[in-house]
C-alpha cells in the first residue's frame, strides 16, 4: 500500500484544516504503510476531576490519528470525514503527552476501517483506550 504524503505533510494539512489542531498543536510523528502515530502535547484543559485526562481528549487523539492515517493513504482527502467512532476507557490516563496510534484494517473505495491505541507520555506502552472507528471517504479518489 502506497503512500500518498509523509508524516509533515500531514501534520501541514491537519494544522491547516482544523484550526483547533493547530492551537493544540498536533504533531504526526510516523506514517507508514497502514499506520499512523500522532501526539497532542499536554495542556491543562486536558485534565478532568481525578487529575487524569479527560474522555474527550483521548476521542480527540483517536480521531486525528485515523484521520492522518487516511490522509497518508489518500494524500488530501479533506473531506473524507468519520461516520463512526467506538472508544473503550481501558485504565486511568495519567497526565502528559497523549499519543495515538492508528491501523488501518481495510481501505476500500467508499470506506476506511481502522483501530487506535492510545497512551500517554507519563506511562509510554501502557495502553488507556482502545478505538474503532470508520472514515467515508469522497466520491472519486
Amino acid at each position: 500500500m502506497e503512500l500518498k504524503l509523509d508524516a509533515a505533510g500531514v501534520q501541514a494539512l491537519i494544522r491547516a484544516g482544523l484550526s483547533a489542531a493547530a492551537k493544540g498543536g498536533v504533531v504526526v510523528e510516523e506514517v507508514r504503510a497502514g499506520y499512523a502515530r500522532v501526539r497532542i502535547p499536554f495542556r491543562d484543559s486536558m485534565v478532568r476531576p481525578g487529575n487524569v485526562i479527560s474522555g474527550p481528549t483521548l476521542f480527540t487523539v483517536a480521531d486525528t490519528a485515523m484521520y492522518a492515517l487516511v490522509l497518508a493513504h489518500l494524500g488530501p482527502a479533506l473531506m473524507a470525514v468519520t461516520a463512526d467512532m467506538n472508544i473503550h476507557f481501558l485504565s486511568r490516563a495519567a497526565l502528559g503527552d497523549v499519543i495515538g496510534e492508528a491501523r488501518l484494517l481495510k481501505l476500500g473505495r467508499r470506506l476506511a476501517v481502522m483501530e487506535a491505541t492510545l497512551s500517554t507520555s507519563a506511562a509510554p506502552g501502557a495502553i488507556v483506550a482502545h478505538a474503532t472507528g470508520s472514515y467515508a471517504l469522497p466520491a472519486g479518489l
